[in-house]
């Protein structure tokens, strides 16, 4: 699990858009605790701070600590919005998080040992289908990432969710099937030799049938 942070955070009376505009316009971020059978709570967020936290990797996976006004409240990110132009944080969600609280995220999958992998030395290609994989688990275990080893792989084997060791207390949300995490392609882009060598050449009956109608074709013409 990613290390906890602490952000600093005041309650808002006001809300709608006219008051998140003009919070942003003062280098706020509009966010909103709820869950864990409480009232929701809208407060503001320093938006420098939220934004590092977002682009720094792991923000979606990692319990932070909200101290609004004092109170210090466990909290889990459930969803953000970034404005599409300029790219800045417009408003955040979070989760109250309490000691039995089990969530649903998304945890990365890496993938390690490639150099060991005889399909990739032989020209093969990793074929991720899923680069993360929804689980539910405690909200303080939960994985910073899956690792999937390519160890002993050949062309057209295949990382399965078996494949892969959970901790305890995470399970995936598909639960009927071991689906697919990746697998080893074969080259989809044949080389120019194998392609010429793969085209078939024109038979002599075929060039001779060719030839004899050019000569026809001369012979009329001159008669003419």
């Amino acid at each position: 699990m990613s290390d906890t942070y602490e952000l600093k955070a005041e309650a808002r009376e006001r809300v709608g858009k006219g008051s998140a505009r003009e919070l942003r316009r003062n280098g706020k971020v509009p966010a909103v605790i709820y869950g864990d059978k409480q009232p929701p709570m809208a407060i503001t967020l320093p938006s420098k701070e939220v934004t590092l936290k977002i682009r720094g990797g792991g923000f979606m996976t990692t319990v932070a600590t909200i101290d609004v006004d004092g109170k210090k409240i466990q909290v889990l990110p459930k969803d953000y919005q970034l404005d599409p132009v300029r790219d800045f944080t417009m408003h955040v969600d979070f989760l109250r998080v309490g000691k039995n609280t089990v969530v649903t995220v998304e945890v990365p999958v890496h993938f390690e040992n490639e150099e060991a992998s005889p399909g990739i030395k032989q020209g093969g290609v990793l074929n991720v289908v899923r680069h993360t994989v929804e689980v539910h688990c405690p909200a303080n275990k939960i994985p910073d990432a899956f690792v999937a080893d390519l160890t002993g792989l050949e062309i057209g084997d295949g990382i399965h969710i078996s494949n892969i060791t959970l901790p305890e207390g995470v399970e995936p949300t598909i639960t009927d099937r071991d689906f697919t995490i990746a697998t080893i392609a074969a080259p989809a882009v044949l080389t120019a030799e194998e392609e010429a060598e793969g085209q078939e050449a024109p038979e002599a009956d075929e060039v001779e049938a060719i030839e004899q109608n050019d000569e026809a074709e001369e012979e009329g013409g001159e008669e003419k």
